[in-house]
């Protein structure tokens, strides 16, 4: 594993059940890089990018975390009363930041008209541009996202890519599963 690896991980494998999802997978990412995650779906994609963040216990292999992440799940994360405006102001004071950043960002992200209609009448579209405004709240190097241009409109899948190319010029560093064309050029793809 590199010294100047902001994560890396080395012989990681995962059985679940009586079932072995991936073995032997190794990766390591220095700022400024992006991994694709490719496999059809049940491969161990997301069960990867868990590990990697520390949600889940690999069965072989070890992990070098030398930064902070950001995990965005496949799932947005809204509970269905809360509107985008609660949601990240709620993010903003659990990771004591300002709240003073959540109107520009609402603006941002294209979540002004909608900032204060509950997330159960928001598009899915909606949702998740609401969940991938929390990476804005607070600069961590690690960001690990799951099918992250999934229910996202043209406009939005721009945004999306311009935040991950912005994120990488800033040293930053992209773990991403996806179906498809991941939409920016990835350093590496790493088959499950």
């Amino acid at each position: 594993m590199s010294a100047s690896a902001l994560l890396s991980a080395a012989d990681i494998g995962m059985i679940r059940g009586e079932r072995l999802l991936f073995r032997e997978v190794s990766l390591s990412l220095a700022p400024g890089e992006a991994i694709v995650l490719r496999g059809p779906n049940g491969a161990g994609k997301t069960t990867l990018l868990r590990i990697l963040a520390g949600l889940t216990q690999a069965e072989t292999g070890t992990i070098d975390r030398n930064a902070s992440h950001h995990w965005v799940a496949h799932r947005d994360g809204l509970k269905p009363h809360e509107t985008p405006r609660e949601h990240l102001t709620l993010w903003a004071r659990a990771w004591g930041q300002s709240t003073t950043d959540v109107e520009p960002l609402l603006d941002k992200m294209g979540l002004s008209r909608p900032s204060d209609v509950p997330a159960k009448h928001l598009s899915a579209g909606q949702r998740r541009r609401t969940a991938l405004a929390r990476l804005h709240l607070e600069y961590r190097p690690v960001w690990l996202l799951d099918e992250p241009l999934t229910a996202l409109d043209s406009e939005g899948r721009t945004l999306l890519l311009g935040m991950i190319e912005q994120h990488r010029q800033s040293d930053g560093v992209v773990v991403a599963a996806v179906h498809g064309d991941a939409g920016f050029p990835a350093t590496r793809e790493v088959e499950i």
